[in-house]
């Protein structure tokens, strides 16, 4: 063997001292979408509901009834809750304060002693101690035993031994942390995110004060008065009636079909179980199922429970009051469901997580005592509400009939795809490359504006469809309806997809996606955003599963062109515009030889322009759509689509100074 084989040979050796061992907090840092999701923006909000998920914990084990959250001023977090504070003894079998082992060791902490908490949240979660990891800076604070105590750490290094800092008359446990910013391509918090999420908590856990503040903004002063330094953006949320209240507030947008929310709240077989349902006009339905606080959105065995005392009650009702009799073919289950809204909490000791994103309850021994809590519940409302129990009926044999048309409908849409052999719509300018993850689709306000784009699109991996005006309010339309509108048909052919799973006739089969990018291009105006509006809403109702793969995405054309001479920039926004200006006057204090265009639409822009700026995947910026909270986006759609105004127009006056909007 030769000397350069002796080398390569031992290059190439393979044995117990190349195995990298990582453990703890190494390894978060180097993997941490295994842990939080992401390192984006879903993964930065991540890090506070693993925090604020402690403190809910101390909350389910009876220790706590506040808790309050704060965006600091550097865009950190702080949480604070009155529960018993994290003890901080010495730990016999790490040698440190437990503090420390809580903070800094992956799966420590008092969760997984069932005599402390018999059920809990956080532990689907992955622990402060992830968090910890996460964060440039992280500082513990512990009241308990009337003395404070404290210890901080960088990139969940501790920086020194836990230390007493005071005396306390007050119990509790607060964290501070700052995402590091090495890690986070993200490190900017979104208010409302955060507040969706503790006002979900709220419904979910009666009875306990959660406050969420902004130190990054004032408070909005009364109407007359200046805003006061340091009296920050502040909500809090609070529900004394638990998923009754979360049922209110979801349906508060729509118009309600029965005179009240069912309610129960108790135990069987030993599962705490809370379920609230109501029955409203729409065409929809909306279910939302949560495990110790984990919002389950891929269902499971609650949810199976849930179905199955919903229909068995209601199908045994409606055939005793011989209502059914004259209908010419089966109901199914989905029709009991048809405007239904409803919240199903469970708790669940050691909940068993299955699904591509572990959020599937697999216990099965959960499904019966929730379908026996769901018979009893309506069993007893039915008989004590016979008109509502005959409405939600009349309800039922509606939603059969127009189940029946739709089916017809979709078959009809089905047989125009293009895997039917009937052509693609002929508005589409299709592209050439196959596959489709390297495919995108434009859906373009008007046909001018797709003319425009089908000139300055690259023909190679974009398609460009234009869409003629306003497509169907699908909020307010029968399901048939939606399948039998020419520009919903047309969207559902250019994309290739199909109907049909073996879990739901009526759900999206993405196999034939033609497009892994689906852009809403729309004027940046008030009908621009309209339309935009109108599609999300059609996406969000009937195809959601495109948008929870990730492939919907927002276009973003730029509302200014600004000019001096040969320079031009374009500007996103006012601050932007009056930035450029700025720049191009430079020292002179006149707007003189400066010229500014404001882009109303896309059609307005030549096709250099509209490449440019909007299509060119190295200079543009596509804003992907997403779902981080369901019962949130199932709120504020139902609420600017649907036919009630009041909350429409509340909630325009509240974010209209947000919005420009040209006369």
């Amino acid at each position: 063997m030769s000397e350069d084989n002796k080398k390569k040979d031992t290059k190439s050796e393979y044995g117990a001292g190349q195995i990298l061992a990582l453990e703890g907090m190494e390894h978060v840092r180097m993997r941490p979408s295994m842990y939080i999701g992401d390192v984006n923006v879903r993964g930065l909000h991540h890090l506070v509901y693993e925090v604020v998920d402690n403190s809910i914990d101390e909350a389910l084990a009876g220790h706590c009834n506040k808790i309050d959250v704060w965006i600091t001023k550097d865009n950190g977090i702080k949480v604070y809750d009155n529960g018993r504070g994290i003890p901080v003894g010495m730990h016999e079998k790490e040698g440190v304060s437990a503090l420390q082992v809580v903070m800094t060791k992956i799966g420590a902490g008092g969760k997984f002693d069932k005599d402390s908490y018999k059920v809990s949240g956080g532990l689907h979660g992955v622990g402060v101690s992830c968090v910890n990891a996460l964060s440039s800076h992280l500082r513990a604070e512990v009241h308990r035993d009337n003395k404070a105590y404290e210890q901080e750490y960088k990139k969940g290094e501790p920086q020194y031994a836990v230390r007493e800092c005071g005396t306390s008359n007050k119990n509790g446990t607060i964290i501070e942390f700052i995402p590091d910013s090495e890690i986070f391509e993200v490190v900017e918090y979104n208010y409302e995110t955060l507040a969706d999420r503790m006002r979900e908590l709220s419904f979910l856990n009666q009875g306990i004060v959660i406050t969420l503040t902004d130190e990054r903004v004032l408070a909005e002063p009364a109407e007359g008065e200046e805003a006061v330094e340091g009296v920050f953006k502040t909500e809090t949320f609070f529900s004394e009636n638990g998923l009754r209240d979360f049922v209110q507030y979801l349906d508060s947008t729509r118009e309600g079909l029965i005179s009240d929310v069912i309610h129960m709240n108790g135990e069987k077989s030993g599962v705490p179980v809370e379920v609230a349902m109501t029955y409203n006009t729409s065409y929809s339905e909306n279910l939302f199922s949560y495990v110790n606080n984990i919002n389950t959105h891929e269902g499971g065995t609650h949810l199976t429970g849930f179905r199955r005392g919903l229909t068995n009650t209601l199908k045994k009702y409606a055939d005793s009051s011989g209502m059914l009799n004259k209908l010419k073919f089966d109901i199914s289950g989905d029709d009991f469901r048809e405007g239904l809204t409803a919240v199903v909490s469970v708790k669940v000791a050691e909940p068993q997580f299955q699904g591509q994103t572990k959020t599937k309850l697999g216990n099965a021994e959960i499904s019966a005592p929730v379908s026996q809590s769901v018979s009893e519940m309506l069993e007893a409302y039915l008989e004590e509400h016979p008109n509502d129990a005959r409405i939600i009926v009349q309800k039922v044999i509606l939603a059969a009939q127009a189940r029946h048309a739709a089916r017809k409908a979709r078959e009809m849409v089905q047989r125009k795809t293009v895997m039917s052999g009937s052509g693609l719509p002929g508005k589409l300018a299709d592209c050439s490359e196959k596959d489709p993850s390297l495919c995108e689709i434009f859906l373009v306000e008007g046909d001018s504006a797709g003319g425009t784009a089908k000139q300055g699109r690259n023909r190679h991996f974009q398609a460009i469809m234009p869409l003629r005006g306003k497509i169907l309010n699908v909020e307010k339309a029968m399901p048939h309806k939606v399948f039998e509108n020419e520009e919903i048909k047309n969207i559902y052919t250019a994309l290739g997809v199909r109907f049909g799973t073996e879990e739901d006739e009526r759900a999206l089969n993405l196999e034939k996606l033609r497009y892994h990018k689906v852009v809403i291009m729309c004027d940046a105006d008030v009908d621009g955003s309209h339309i935009e509006t109108l599609i999300l809403t059609f996406f969000f109702r009937h195809m959601k599963a495109l948008i929870e793969s990730g492939y919907v995405y927002i276009a973003t054309p730029p509302l200014y062109l600004v000019k001096k001479g040969g320079k031009q920039k374009y500007a996103w926004s006012d601050e932007e515009r009056d930035e450029f200006v700025a720049e191009f006057r430079g020292k002179s204090e006149s707007d003189g030889g400066i010229g500014i265009q404001r882009y109303k639409g896309l059609g307005e822009m030549n096709a250099e322009q509209l490449w440019s700026t909007t299509m060119n995947p190295e200079q543009r910026t596509l804003r992907q759509v997403t779902i981080n909270n369901a019962a949130a986006a199932d709120h504020v759609f139902s609420m600017l689509m649907g036919d009630e105004v009041p909350p429409r127009r509340a909630f325009i006056e509240e974010n209209a100074k947000y919005a420009n909007i040209d006369a």
